[in-house]
């Protein structure tokens, strides 16, 4: 784990980098908390995808799914909901016997349910970004987090975007993963203020 200071900062990474708790020093972790974690994502397919990652993460360590993250991409055919949308029970069943990601019949039932939901929140416009991102006005929020104690695992906003998800038809979606995907997209940024990523990803919002 590394040596971790009273906020959460892993303060013993070999670049001398403080890096949120969460990250370790596992060199996969370290490097999605670098790149990815934070960043904000205003693609719909790719929302698409963590959205349905997050929901596989459902009672599972996220380090689980980075490490099987081809293996999904690979099964989900690089994660286009216009191919997972026509997905028949052959592909279900093709699904469960592949060992490459999570298998988990209700999640990847789910998985194409959220396909189809995506395709028409698409086609009837603005699309699954906007539909995303009007919840928080289009701008990152900026926790400001000081500490580890005080990032939420769930929001006010987080619960109106899971009622509204599932409204459309997607599942493994309630506010604690929504959260945890709100996280992962840049939609909040709650890496922690002492982190050398934070500023980075402040900065990345729009003007």
């Amino acid at each position: 784990m590394g040596v971790m200071d009273e906020t959460g900062l892993i303060t013993t990474h070999p670049d001398g980098c403080p890096r949120c708790w969460w990250a370790g020093l596992d060199p996969v972790y370290v490097a999605y908390h670098d790149t990815e974690w934070g960043v904000p994502e205003y693609d719909s397919r790719a929302l698409y995808e963590k959205l349905i990652l997050d929901g596989f993460q459902a009672g599972l360590s996220w380090i689980t799914i980075l490490r099987r993250r081809e293996g999904f991409r690979r099964a989900f055919v690089g994660f286009e909901p216009e191919r997972i949308a026509r997905f028949t029970e052959a592909d279900v069943a093709r699904l469960m016997a592949d060992t490459g990601i999570i298998r988990n019949r209700a999640k990847i039932v789910g998985t194409i349910a959220g396909a189809r939901a995506w395709l028409a929140i698409e086609e009837r416009g603005p699309g699954f970004s906007r539909f995303l991102w009007d919840f928080v006005d289009g701008r990152p929020i900026q926790s400001g987090a000081l500490s580890r104690g005080d990032i939420a695992t769930e929001t006010e906003v987080s619960q109106q975007i899971a009622k509204a998800l599932k409204a459309e038809g997607f599942s493994f979606c309630g506010p604690t993963i929504v959260h945890a995907f709100m996280q992962a997209t840049g939609m909040v940024n709650d890496h922690l203020t002492g982190c050398h990523r934070h500023a980075a990803c402040a900065a990345l919002a729009p003007a």
